[in-house]
């Protein structure tokens, strides 16, 4: 990697370049429902006031998704921000390499399918059908998976001469309706019926919340992993007739859960459970997206594993959808390749000699590293680059609205006056992690904690000569309510009250470039419209000194 070019022009500043990422952080729509317009932000909006600024795409086509109807979200915004420019990603890499039938004709799928199609296993004396187990987000919400792979698989599958499906569901309500599950689960279950004929069996066969088993990432909570693998494995999980039951009963047990925190459940035919993974069966992952895959990947694949006691290992022919560590290699079977990110600005910086910092808290601590290096584990230099964790609180977010905005300040502040880095890169959480727990009230408080630490960084700025560069991933917490499409309206339940909306919008996401040593170098009365979150390497090489490469999407400076 060769290093990039010093700007003859640029002035040079007495304080390093800081990146502050709002996390689902956006331009809201509708004037009800969106939190951060309703939040007491005086600080954004003082320096909104008195610094360049623009909105930048953060969703659809602008990120890499199939099309402007695809909800941007953490990852690929931070692979947006990160790489400079725009990758086809997960979502767009499946729904191409099922269309073309490359996924079937792969080594990873025609293993699993030999195992799944192998000679039946002796149970107890009788004969037992191998199975192939699929696990994931059951949604179509297209962040971490999509249902249309899903079905597509099964039919493949079926085509294949696999005789037993089972499916282990993932209930979503955070990037599709936060009680939704029901509308996804009777035509899936139709879907199954209709596939279930000449000696194939398909069935879901356990399920629950996403924010309650399986779907942990960087390490925060492994009991998540641990109750999904007794219920998916084991089937270690209250029993229901049907997934449908499952849902109704907890909703009736529980008033106002939401899908993403219902309980786990096994359905069991006699008292037994129908999809229990057993010894020379095959399972597939089918979540595209890497964080909340790595886990539960690591229980299936690792031999030496010290998380928790998984019992019964069972022997089976593991694939995730997509490579989720490219260093690792992990999982070491993947159906579909992911995209090929090269030249991103962390390894641009480092091959610069530009001394750099990543922090956040654990929630967003592998997005500031690795999904803003192009999905690459470790570091580019370790002599020139310091990465920071601070652990997060393991509690339901809209309980810690605060998260740990303070305790990422308090950091960065420190590093600021040290003079150590040139450039810091962090991720404020509060408005993404409590904007999907739907709780209003909370994502205010969230909006307003995070303020309050951005007028400190501000300071710090003025104080020590640094610039400032703001902006966010994707919007959340500034669409907070359901609306009908049609009218706009806010969609209400029986009660009247809002219908709360745990996703992330299609919204545009700010962009202020704050600095207060200003020297002349670029336009500082408008920036660039009309781009998306891809610009911000551009953006923050240019701040730095330095020219961006050409093939880079371009700066929201205009330079002079």
């Amino acid at each position: 990697m060769e290093a990039l070019k010093k700007n003859p022009a640029w002035k040079g500043r007495k304080g390093p370049v800081i990146l502050v990422i709002m996390d689902g952080v956006g331009y809201g729509k509708y004037k009800e429902g969106d939190a951060v317009a309703d939040a007491k932000i005086d600080h954004l909006n003082a320096v909104k006031a008195k610094a360049p600024n623009t909105r930048l795409k953060a969703h659809g086509k602008a990120v890499g998704l199939p099309s402007d109807d695809d909800m941007g979200n953490s990852e690929v915004g931070h692979n947006a921000m990160g790489c400079g420019r725009v990758f086809n990603q997960g979502a767009a890499l499946v729904s191409t390499s099922i269309q073309t039938g490359a996924m079937f004709q792969g080594k990873a799928w025609k293993e699993i399918v030999a195992a799944a199609t192998g000679a039946a296993q002796s149970d107890g004396g009788a004969q037992r059908i191998p199975a192939l187990h699929f696990i994931g987000l059951f949604s179509d919400g297209n962040v971490h998976s999509h249902l249309d792979h899903l079905k597509a698989m099964i039919v493949q599958a079926k085509k294949d001469g696999v005789r037993k499906a089972r499916v282990h569901t993932l209930f979503d309500g955070r990037d599709v309706g936060e009680t939704s599950a029901l509308d996804y689960i009777d035509p899936f279950e139709d879907f199954l019926k209709d596939v279930s004929t000449d000696g194939f069996d398909a069935k879901i066969a356990s399920g629950g919340g996403r924010m309650w088993i399986t779907m942990d990432r960087y390490g925060a909570d492994w009991n998540m992993v641990r109750r999904g693998w007794e219920t998916h494995v084991h089937g270690a999980a209250r029993q229901f007739k049907s997934a449908r039951e499952a849902v109704e009963t907890y909703r009736k047990e529980m008033p106002g859960i939401i899908d993403q925190d219902l309980k786990e459940f096994v359905v069991a035919e006699d008292g037994k459970p129908i999809g229990t993974i057993e010894d020379g069966d095959s399972v597939v992952y089918f979540n595209f997206r890497g964080d909340r895959a790595l886990e539960i990947t690591a229980a299936f694949e690792e031999e030496q594993f010290a998380h928790f006691d998984r019992g019964r290992r069972p022997n089976v022919c593991y694939a995730g959808m997509m490579e989720y560590d490219g260093d690792t290699h992990v999982p070491r079977r993947y159906l579909v390749n992911p995209p090929s990110i090269d030249r991103t600005l962390g390894e641009y910086l480092a091959a610069s000699g530009v001394r750099t910092l990543a922090i956040s808290e654990t929630q967003k601590y592998g997005h500031v590293t690795y999904f803003f290096n192009g999905n690459r584990t470790g570091k580019f230099d370790e002599k020139l680059e310091e990465y920071v964790e601070i652990m997060s609180d393991v509690v339901p977010f809209e309980q810690r609205p605060w998260m740990k905005c303070a305790e990422i300040t308090d950091y960065v502040r420190e590093a600021i006056a040290s003079r150590k880095y040139d450039f810091i890169r962090l991720n404020f959480p509060n408005g993404d992690m409590v904007g999907h727990t739907g709780v209003y009230q909370a994502v205010i408080c969230s909006m307003e904690a995070m303020d309050l630490q951005l007028g400190r960084l501000l300071k710090a700025a003025e104080e020590q000569g640094a610039v400032m560069v703001i902006t966010a991933d994707h919007g959340n917490s500034d669409d907070m309510f359901e609306h009908d499409k049609k009218t706009g309206a806010v969609v209400r339940k029986a009660d009247g009250t809002p219908k709360s909306k745990t996703s992330h919008s299609l919204n545009p996401v700010p962009c202020i470039v704050y600095d207060p040593d200003y020297k002349g170098e670029y336009d500082n009365t408008s920036l660039n419209e009309g781009l998306g979150i891809s610009s911000i390497a551009a953006t923050c090489i240019d701040l730095l000194g330095l020219v961006p490469p050409e093939d880079y999407d371009i700066s929201v400076l205009k330079m002079q």
